[in-house]
């Protein structure tokens, strides 16, 4: 098994040679650049510029990205031209916080270093992404109620997720959020009121502790979640979303 290191100096040379002066730059992002990676844990998440991203420029780095992720179990890079990049801030405006914040060039220059992402549609977006999560939780329960292993594998899986928003939370109220996901869940409990002890819980199922009352505390779950939400919308009410405002005539 190749150590991360190992990992990210081949797939940036399987690229090299396999995209040519078509391939821009390889940035990684997530908790690899971040510092807080874990082996067997944690992901190797890759962006990846091209100059020109037609079916027969991918099919030129097809084989490399089968590797990658079937042999070594990473997820797919994340595959953009220079200007979809810079198009996209306003609809990827948290993933495009996040990378501008923690990212590591591997290759060629840096691809986010002068995108602006939009901070009124960031808000959006939180929201938005926080609304999503709680109707997919929630059908999830309707399915797997009497289910306490499958209820437990949701929250687990979703912890993840959830902590990312909830630190964009922070981010979105103007704050700087912690480095330690305790201590963001402790503010957004003195924010919200939801409990800080239901996203903690969600971190010691991910970490295989025993957990004892699964369906209770998935309900839990479900109203931090809401309050969350309510608290967001209270706080930051939605500003005026257009790029360029109307005129009036």
């Amino acid at each position: 098994m190749l150590a991360r290191e190992e990992k990210l100096t081949e797939i940036a040379r399987r690229l090299q040679e396999a995209a040519g002066e078509n391939l821009q730059s390889i940035v990684l992002y997530g908790s690899g650049a971040r510092g807080d990676y874990h082996a067997h844990k944690s992901d190797l998440n890759l962006l990846c510029i091209l100059k020109s991203a037609r079916a027969s420029d991918l099919s030129r780095i097809a084989s490399t990205i089968r590797w990658w992720s079937g042999q070594l179990n990473e997820p797919p890079p994340r595959i953009f031209t220079r200007e979809e990049l810079i198009h996209s801030a306003d609809v990827f405006a948290i993933e495009l916080l996040d990378i501008g914040q923690a990212h590591r060039v591997l290759f060629g220059d840096d691809p986010v270093a002068d995108i602006e992402v939009p901070m009124n549609l960031h808000r959006v977006q939180v929201e938005r992404e926080l609304r999503t999560a709680l109707q997919k939780l929630r059908t999830h329960f309707l399915r797997a109620s009497e289910n306490e292993q499958e209820l437990r594998q949701i929250y687990e899986k979703s912890i993840s997720g959830i902590s990312v928003l909830l630190r964009h939370v922070l981010i979105a109220l103007g704050e700087d959020p912690p480095s330690e996901k305790s201590d963001v869940y402790r503010r957004i409990e003195e924010l919200s009121g939801a409990d800080a002890a239901v996203f903690q819980f969600g971190r010691a199922l991910r970490d295989n502790h025993p957990a004892a009352e699964i369906t209770r505390a998935y309900g839990k779950y479900l109203e931090a979640i809401e309050f969350v939400i309510q608290a967001l919308d209270a706080l930051v009410p939605k500003r005026e979303w257009q790029r360029v405002k109307r005129q009036n005539f």
